[in-house]
């Protein structure tokens, strides 16, 4: 089946005693053992809990894994994944990224002795001088969170592979409906599914997809361990917002192009980055990899004092943080989600005090354009 019939079917048929469409949501976090030394495949709701099992086994086909795992949030399946480094090894890391995974790496895995070197993963050469002998690990955005940064998946886990490195990749902005790292050799695949796969800004959830055995039997041993897992009310509702990812991906993108064209002929509007421009500089390696260009715009305004009035003048759009909702969020990144990178660091990979990032929604797109032109001009009239 084609991966738009898989996302429809998820959780179809799922209990046999009843045939329901809609797979049940399992509340229970303990289960009756039939007999002494027997199992019926569950236990303890931390360990595997039948609604959150129809959720991982539908991640893991989507993606083309072995294995699926559920977490609590997008930072609680990275810092899981993070558990298979080990005192004294590396990782090279995308220098452009979301601002909790910065912090995981900058800050608190180094005091458990794991150091991380970032840099663009675009470049090859610089992925390549950032090997250590002790390099365990390469981890990608791309993507990137949020200037929109391309990196060669295929390229960097040749590269990874090569050095006894894991591949492991970020794929939130471009869900499996777009772009599928395992295929192109990445060994581990994590997603703030609370984003696009949720759909509709109502579910907190992660999600790890992995390619051998092996590394789902440790990922299985540290999610039991530590036992962020997602609930059955957050799988269940995880699990039906992913049963529309196709239809609103297509949506979305279609919005985030017509947006990202008509920000490029304001005069307010220094740069735009979003993939699907001709003048991405990484357009050919995008489309090599992706079978799209997803729903999200960042942009620089000219001057830092037009930010406050435009996040102010926006009416439809609403001035949040997140993405990948129906509903259409701006966001400023210097003091929402990447506060905590430092702003030498900040500045140089281009998140600087101009920058604005657009989750663009599935509303009409004439009315988001109308909307920005609005709050454009609340801007130029705050100015004098």
């Amino acid at each position: 089946m084609r991966l738009e019939t898989r996302l429809v079917q998820a959780g179809n048929r799922q209990d046999p005693r009843t045939g329901a469409v809609v797979m049940p949501i399992h509340h229970a976090t303990t289960f009756a053992h039939p007999a002494l030394g027997e199992s019926t495949g569950f236990d303890y709701a931390r360990l595997a809990n039948p609604t959150r099992q129809v959720l991982e086994e539908t991640i893991a086909v989507l993606e083309g894994g072995r294995r699926g795992f559920a977490f609590a949030s997008g930072m609680a399946a990275i810092a899981c994944v993070a558990q298979l480094l080990e005192p004294g090894q590396h990782v090279v890391i995308s220098h452009d990224l979301y601002g909790g995974t910065f912090r995981l790496f900058h800050q608190i895995l180094p005091r458990l002795g794991v150091t991380a070197t970032f840099v663009d993963t675009g470049d090859l050469d610089a992925v390549k001088g950032a090997l250590r002998p002790e390099t365990k690990a390469l981890f990608v955005e791309t993507p990137t969170n949020p200037t929109m940064q391309i990196s060669d998946i295929a390229a960097c886990a040749e590269i990874a592979r090569r050095h006894g490195a894991w591949t492991i990749v970020d794929n939130t902005f471009m869900t499996p409906y777009g772009q599928r790292p395992l295929e192109l050799g990445a060994d581990i695949v994590v997603h703030s599914a609370t984003k696009y796969l949720g759909g509709h800004n109502d579910v907190l959830a992660g999600l790890v997809v992995v390619k051998d055995d092996e590394l789902a039997e440790r990922i299985h041993y540290y999610q039991n361990s530590l036992g962020a897992v997602l609930g059955p009310q957050d799988s269940w509702l995880l699990v039906r917002g992913m049963k529309t990812l196709a239809v609103r991906m297509e949506r979305h993108e279609h919005n985030a192009r017509r947006v990202a064209e008509w920000l490029t002929r304001q005069p307010m509007v220094s740069r735009v980055y979003y993939p699907g421009l001709e003048h991405h500089p990484r357009r050919a390696v995008h489309e090599r990899q992706a079978s799209g260009y997803g729903g999200m715009v960042s942009f620089e305004l000219a001057r830092p004092e037009w930010v406050g009035p435009v996040l102010g003048g926006v009416r439809l759009i609403t001035f949040a943080e997140s993405l990948g909702g129906v509903e259409s969020l701006i966001t400023y990144p210097a003091t929402q989600t990447h506060h905590e990178i430092p702003r030498e660091i900040r500045d140089a990979v281009g998140v600087n005090d101009r920058l604005v990032r657009l989750s663009v929604g599935l509303e009409h797109v004439e009315d988001i354009l109308t909307d920005l032109e609005a709050a454009f001009a609340a801007a130029r009239r705050a100015e004098g």
